[in-house]
Parts: structure tokens; C-alpha cells; sequence
């Protein structure tokens, strides 16, 4: 049996600016195939579009989708039953939606969640017969929906074989970290924050399972020796929750004498708890720091179940700061109940946090969220086109804020957090000493100039169904 694994083009604004990683999920599905036996291969549409896909090659096509992007996924999966091919569909949006997805009439097997141990356990199940007994599983069966149990997501991660990037043509995804070529890597899985906009807990498990240090370094020496990355970004949403992991992978690191840069995502209050361990981070090559800080409100932040302050946030980026780690922060606006005062003061926070890079999203109900539980019991939905659940545009009803408010809102917060002449001046100051810094003076503007463009389709949309 032939399989091929689909990752769908989507219109990220962030990738028009040259942020470009592999699809490490997809890798780990290939690898695990390729494990037991079958011939596989991976096309990265997201990378590159035009690419050609014979899908009469192959018996299985295998397509993730996130929300924004399961119309593309769609668009794919149309393709490959013309060819007569059975078709798999995984990723957050089918997860959670999969009766949608076989209601479309083009996907044969949906594998929700974790698909490491699924996707092979339905290839064997399909070469032998009905695969009525593989749990994680959801399809049609003589007109009748059928969902088999939930799956026990992989434990041990180590355990794991390492992405086939073999499959992947990675030279061609180009990400730079502070001038060094850098590539992302994946070391955990599962949250146990649970969010109330986040899908990852109930995608992933409240449990977080995390590799070891030494097998976390295996991955990024092979990828310094063999591949000649400089630089790594860690992909999972949690990568400091355990600050003695955190220690032990750096003193990892220096028994091994390599000289990386790297990037990860944290929270503030694990931040705010353990400054000594950051600056052990950036004597250990941490330059950049994700923080999710969402809001300048207190009351928001306590909306979104995120169990921190306001003034944690403030004491984290400053803690950062004193090491020589730059805060790339993101904010969210449209919540429910929030009010323009609060999103004010989101803003203003922004805007005095003079944070290296700054991020601002609409407050999207994806599904597998508390959020979304909610806005569909109060019928707040004003579209279920998903291509616009992308963080750019507003889809919900709120209680004190119009879509077009929402929309101008951040239109604005980006215009005074990277288009004021005390930013540009900063970023011109910078180059001068660091040309490769000139990506970074031009990637606000750029940014700005794309969330203004995204809007004024939607705009118009908003303005003919509610004459406003």
C-alpha cells in the first residue's frame, strides 16, 4: 500500500514574511508508516502550491487540517477520490468536526487527536479488513455514523522515531534566527492549562508528556551535524513547564559543546518564578521567548482561564530584558464580554512593553474549545465559512464591541505598536549595526499592511448583512 501525506495551502500572513517550518506532524506520520513496512512520501502545498500531485500513484492520501485551512483540505481531498483513493483526514478541525468532514462525501477515515499509533493501526486495519476494532477512528458504515473510542495518545515520546524531514525539501523552508538558518523541533505534547480558546488540552490531554533531554538534543545535534541548522525553535506550548527538564537539557547542551541559537514558547508566570533559570536560558543560547499574554485586562485574562496577571507580564518581559532575551508577545481581542476600555488597556500594554515583536489576533471560537461550546449554546456565530476562522477576522457576536470595532481595533493597536516613528527609529538604529536585522524593521509594516488588506473583503461582507 502507497501513501501519500497532504499539508493544505493556507493564506498565513506570517508565512508571507518568510516564517517557513516543515510540517513535523505530517514527518512523524511518515516516519511511523514507514516503520511498518508501507511507502510513503510527503507534498507540502503550503510551501509550495503549484506543486503537481499525481494522486493515481497512490492507494491512501493522508490530509491534516487545522480550521482556516479545511476548506483547502476539502479541495484535496475532492482530487483524490477522483482517483479512486481512500481518503484519510486528520488535525485539530476534523478532531473535533469529524461527522462534518464524512458528511462531505470525501473523506473515508477520520483519525482524531494524536495520530502517531492511529494511522498505522487503520492502514493494517485496512489491509486486513474493517477497522471496527482501532480506536480514534470515526467514518460511514452502510449510512450509519460510526465512532469507535477514544485513543490513549502516545506516552512515551522517546520512543518515537524522528520526523522523516528525509521526505521534506528542506532547504527550501528558509527561517532565520537572529542571522542563523533555524528549523523547529518539537519536544512535548498535551497541556494542562485548558484554556478557554485553546483546542490543545483536549486535542493533546490535559497530561503533558515531554521528551527526555537527551533525546531532545539527539534531534538538535543531528539536525546541527547533518543538516547545518545554527538555530532551533521549539515548538511545543509549554516547552519551560518543567524548569529541572529546562536544566537539564541545557547542561545537555553544554556536555555535547553545541553552539545554537534558540527560540521557545512560555508562560509569564514560569517566567516570573524562575529568573535565575532564565538567565541560565540565554547564557545557553535562548534569544527569543513567545509569550502568550493576551490582554492588558485583568478581568480578560480571567475570562480566558490563563491563571495570570497583568503584572506578572510586565515582570516577565522585564526579567527577559535584563538577560538579553527578547519578549515576542501575542494579544487577543474580541472577547465576549470585553468592553473598548479593556482592549484600551491592551493596547496601551503593548504599546509600553516595547516588546521586540507583538502579535494581534481576533478571538477565535475554534472548535474542540470552551469557547466554541460557548458561542454556539448563545448562538453567537455570525459565519461558519472557516477560511475566516484564522485570528483575522471577527466570526462571533459580542456583548459591547461590533465586528468592524473588533476589525479597526487592531488595525490600530498594529499602527501604534509598529508604524510610530520612536519603533521605526529604534528598528533603523538596530540595522545599523545588524543588517540581518533588516527583516525585522520592515516585518511590522508588513504585517499592518496585511491585516488592513484581509479585512476589507470581510468588511464588506459584515456591512451588507448588518448595514453597518
Amino acid at each position: 500500500m502507497k501513501v501519500l501525506l497532504v499539508n493544505p495551502t493556507s493564506a498565513n500572513i506570517y508565512g508571507a514574511l518568510g516564517n517557513r517550518y516543515p510540517p513535523l506532524g505530517l514527518a512523524y506520520l511518515a516516519a511511523v508508516t514507514r516503520e511498518r513496512g508501507y511507502t510513503v512520501s510527503i507534498v507540502d502545498l503550503d510551501l509550495e502550491p503549484e506543486h503537481p500531485v499525481d494522486f493515481g500513484m497512490w492507494d491512501v492520501v493522508g490530509i491534516t487540517s487545522d480550521t482556516p485551512r479545511y476548506p483547502e483540505a476539502l479541495k484535496v481531498a475532492k482530487e483524490a477520490k477522483k482517483e479512486g483513493c481512500i481518503v484519510i483526514m486528520g488535525g485539530y478541525h476534523v478532531s473535533f468536526r469529524d461527522e462534518e468532514a464524512l458528511s462531505s462525501g470525501l473523506v473515508d477515515y477520520v483519525v482524531r487527536g494524536e495520530g502517531d499509533e492511529v494511522f498505522p493501526a487503520l492502514l493494517e486495519a485496512l489491509d486486513e479488513g474493517e477497522p471496527e476494532d482501532v480506536a480514534g477512528l470515526s467514518f460511514r458504515r452502510n449510512g450509519r455514523f460510526v465512532r469507535t473510542q477514544n485513543p490513549l495518545p502516545p506516552q512515551d515520546l522517546d520512543s518515537l522515531p524522528l520526523p522523516a524531514r528525509d521526505l521534506l525539501p528542506m532547504a527550501k523552508y528558509r527561517t532565520n534566527l537572529r542571522g542563523r538558518p533555524s528549523t523547529s523541533v518539537i519536544t512535548s505534547r498535551g497541556c494542562p492549562f485548558n484554556c478557554h480558546f485553546c483546542a490543545s488540552s483536549a486535542f493533546g490531554g490535559l497530561r503533558w508528556r515531554p521528551r527526555s533531554p537527551s533525546s531532545v538534543v539527539d534531534e538538535v545535534e543531528m539536525l546541527y551535524r547533518d543538516y547545518g541548522y545554527r538555530a532551533i525553535t521549539f515548538m511545543d506550548d509549554n516547552f519551560t513547564l518543567s524548569t529541572k527538564r529546562v536544566s537539564e537539557f541545557i547542561d545537555e547542551l553544554d556536555r555535547r559543546g553545541l553552539d545554537i541559537y534558540w527560540y521557545c514558547f512560555s508562560r509569564v508566570d514560569t517566567i516570573v518564578r524562575n529568573p535565575d533559570l532564565v538567565r541560565r536560558m540565554a547564557e545557553a543560547g535562548a534569544v527569543e521567548i513567545f509569550l502568550g499574554l493576551e490582554s492588558g485586562s485583568q478581568e480578560v485574562l480571567n475570562s480566558y482561564g490563563k491563571c495570570t496577571t497583568v503584572k506578572q507580564e510586565k515582570e516577565a518581559v522585564e526579567i527577559l530584558r535584563s538577560c538579553g532575551i527578547r519578549s515576542y508577545g501575542s494579544f487577543m481581542i474580541g472577547g465576549i464580554r470585553e468592553t473598548r476600555d479593556m482592549v484600551e488597556r491592551t493596547i496601551r500594554l503593548a504599546d509600553e512593553l516595547s516588546l521586540e515583536a507583538v502579535q494581534f489576533s481576533v478571538l477565535t471560537p475554534y472548535p474542540g474549545t470552551r469557547l466554541f461550546e460557548q458561542a454556539r449554546k448563545e448562538r453567537r456565530f455570525l459565519t461558519h465559512l472557516w477560511r475566516y476562522y484564522d485570528g483575522l477576522h471577527a466570526v462571533m457576536r459580542l456583548d459591547f464591541l461590533s465586528p468592524l470595532e473588533v476589525h479597526n481595533l487592531i488595525s490600530r493597536a498594529y499602527r501604534r505598536v509598529y508604524l510610530k516613528a520612536k519603533t521605526i527609529l529604534k528598528k533603523v538604529w538596530k540595522v545599523l549595526y545588524r543588517p540581518q536585522e533588516v527583516t525585522s524593521l520592515v516585518r511590522g509594516g508588513i504585517v499592518a499592511f496585511q491585516v488592513g488588506k484581509s479585512f476589507k473583503e470581510y468588511r464588506l461582507k459584515l456591512q451588507s448583512a448588518f448595514g453597518r
